[in-house]
């Protein structure tokens, strides 16, 4: 109780630093100016006044020393400082095993909101640069956990176009919606959609778009 509780607080309490920094809009970057390894990440943890305080999420490093006031020693955030805890922004896990990058296990939505989050802070902090490791490579190129993350966790429609038929596409088991891509969103600023299957059990997910002309109960849609 106690837990669930002050999961609840910190919840509210990120909820009214988001509201509070969202005015201030700047464009998504096109390029990183920096990469750090995990090891340089973690010297800007807030414990040395003459380095500013650095965090990542999904692999995107910001400055936060601004918000020093939070993200400084002492600060309700400083366990986001020094890291990329990205899974800790819809866990409400900020000890051990929580403080970590990895996505597995999340749901659509929970992923989707961790993107929400990085964009929040691409919005309201400055962009410094990428983090080597599960989202980037040593290139600061994206890495399939990155790009591939959302796909991987639902099946992908079968698709088939010809001249006289035109496009389909139909699902073996389950049903074709249209989904957005959070992540690639994210990367490129463009909407981005793929067709996933879902089970009917499934079908009431916020998000999910039937195609234009088909059943809600059709296998097969004509694209």
């Amino acid at each position: 109780m106690v837990e669930t509780e002050r999961r609840g607080e910190v919840s509210i309490s990120l909820l009214v630093l988001l509201l509070g920094l969202s005015f201030s809009s700047k464009p998504f970057p096109s390029s990183p100016s920096r990469l750090f390894t995990a090891q340089e990440l973690a010297l800007h943890n807030g414990a040395n006044d003459s380095l500013p305080i650095l965090l990542a999420i999904l692999g995107s490093v910001f400055d936060v020393t601004k918000g020093k006031s939070h993200y400084g020693l002492g600060g309700g955030y400083n366990h986001f400082s020094g890291r990329d805890a990205s899974r800790a922004f819809v866990s409400g896990n900020f000890s051990g095993d929580g403080l970590t990058d990895s996505l597995r296990g999340l749901s659509r939505t929970e992923v989707k909101s961790v993107v929400e989050w990085r964009d929040f802070y691409f919005r309201s902090y400055t962009f410094v640069g990428k983090l080597v490791g599960l989202y980037y490579d040593s290139h600061g190129n994206p890495t399939k956990q990155l790009k591939g993350s959302e796909e991987a966790k639902l099946p992908s429609c079968n698709s088939r176009w010809s001249q006289d038929e035109g496009g389909k596409v139909w699902c073996d088991n389950g049903y074709p919606r249209l989904i957005q891509r959070p992540l690639e969103i994210a990367l490129t600023g463009k909407m981005s959609k793929r067709c996933a299957c879902f089970k009917e059990d499934q079908l009431g997910q916020q998000g999910l778009e039937v195609y234009q002309g088909c059943d809600y109960h059709a296998k097969v849609c004509q694209v």
